[in-house]
């Protein structure tokens, strides 16, 4: 809102008598009428919406502006140039407002402007040359209330402006919440609740995304819209490098392969889909990915981790998992530590390749007839528990991330 403003100073210098000034103000109701009727015609936005109290909004925000305009020019000069414009001014800057709030742009109301700034002119000076007015001052009548009329779009435009800023630092704010709840497993009414307040579209799953901040901006424009990013960083294995965590929706079947190759080169880490309410279990195995510091499928691939679900699954409980180690490699543990690991690398192979000697001999790059006779000595030391169901899945399991020899001693 100026104050001061050019229009108010150039008025200073147009006075219309008492006379004239009381013509004009009985004509502002048949004007403000005509100039409703020509924009309701002229501007399709406004077709069919200007009716009831939209219409008298309208039409009292009309006679607002022509009853400042004429304030303004019939004031005496030594009176304060910013006092008459401000009801105006604060008039358009509520439309501007109104218009952003109801989800329109600026056009419809700039292009009522332009209708109403022509109608109003043409009634007003129809009045002012059949009330004998010179026509020089006719002419600055008219230049004066066209940048009248710019005065007043501008403080739409400022107007509607910062109802945008306004509503998208509350939009914003809102989704942080939203994404903050996500990861934290919060119930899904009031995940509901929270997705209605940002107004974000509830997707049928999200999927999990690590990646560095520098590759932040990159992934996002190939990305859905309605990607929800986490407001906090979170630590890397790296400690220069902070991670971003994005939750992406219905990046599910065949659409994962795509996520993918958008993620290729970002060093990314990336968790399962899930249903879009149970998304703090996405985040969790993703997190616990690239800590254990999993291997990718290529140098710039990212980190899956549906290609990992053994190691993952493995991994839960580190302290079960070397505790059923010990156990079913006890009877190993009086042979030295190297022998033991060799023995242990044959039966995990063994278990793998289902007892086909060539292919264990393949996998361990060793002769078939060493691997006969490591398996006898296997046999020796297990004896019938070979045979066991339970013993079998219990060293499959134990023996799925075999250590190196100096970890196994």
């Amino acid at each position: 809102m100026s104050e001061g403003s050019g229009t108010s100073r150039r008025a200073a210098h147009l006075e219309l008598d008492e006379p004239m000034a009381a013509r004009l103000r009985a004509a502002l109701p048949l004007v403000a009428e005509r100039t409703i009727t020509a924009i309701t015609a002229e501007v399709p936005a406004y077709s069919g919406t200007l009716t009831g109290q939209m219409r008298e909004k309208i039409e009292n925000a009309v006679r607002i502006a022509l009853g400042t305009f004429l304030q303004l020019i019939g004031r005496p000069q030594a009176s304060d140039p910013s006092t008459p414009l401000t009801p105006a001014l604060e008039a358009a800057y509520a439309l501007g407002s109104g218009e952003a709030r109801s989800g329109r742009s600026m056009d419809a109301l700039l292009a009522a402007y332009r209708v109403g700034a022509r109608v109003a002119w043409r009634e007003v000076s129809t009045t002012t040359v059949r009330s004998g007015l010179a026509a020089a001052t006719v002419a600055e009548f008219a230049e004066l209330m066209f940048a009248y009329i710019d005065e007043l779009s501008a403080a739409s435009v400022a107007g509607h402006a910062d109802e945008l800023a306004s509503v998208g630092r509350a939009r914003r704010r809102s989704l942080e919440r939203l994404t903050q709840q996500l990861l934290a497993g919060e119930a899904e009414d009031v995940l509901r609740r929270g997705a209605e307040r940002a107004d974000w579209p509830v997707p049928q799953t999200l999927t999990v995304v690590l990646l560095p901040r520098s590759g932040l901006r990159t992934v996002l424009t190939a990305l859905s819209p309605h990607t929800l990013e986490s407001g906090e960083d979170m630590p890397g294995v790296d400690p220069t490098e902070e991670l971003a965590v994005l939750l992406v929706p219905d990046a599910h079947g065949g659409r994962r392969r795509q996520l993918t190759r958008v993620l290729r080169g970002h060093r990314a880490v990336l968790g399962p889909a899930r249903p879009w309410h149970r998304v703090a279990g996405s985040y969790e195995r993703a997190t616990r990915a690239l800590l254990l510091g999993l291997p990718r499928a290529g140098a710039d691939a990212p980190l899956d981790t549906e290609q990992h679900l053994a190691e993952l699954l493995l991994s839960t409980d580190p302290e079960a998992l070397a505790d059923l180690r010990a156990q079913v490699l006890r009877p190993l543990a009086s042979l030295p530590p190297a022998t033991a690991h060799r023995l242990a690398e044959t039966l995990r192979a063994w278990l793998l390749h289902q007892g086909r000697r060539d292919d264990v001999a393949a996998a361990l790059f060793v002769h078939p007839q060493t691997v006969r006779y490591r398996m006898a000595k296997v046999r020796e030391l297990y004896g019938e528990r070979l045979h066991d169901p339970a013993t079998v899945l219990d060293l499959t399991l134990a023996l799925a991330l075999l250590p190196a020899p100096e970890e196994a001693s």
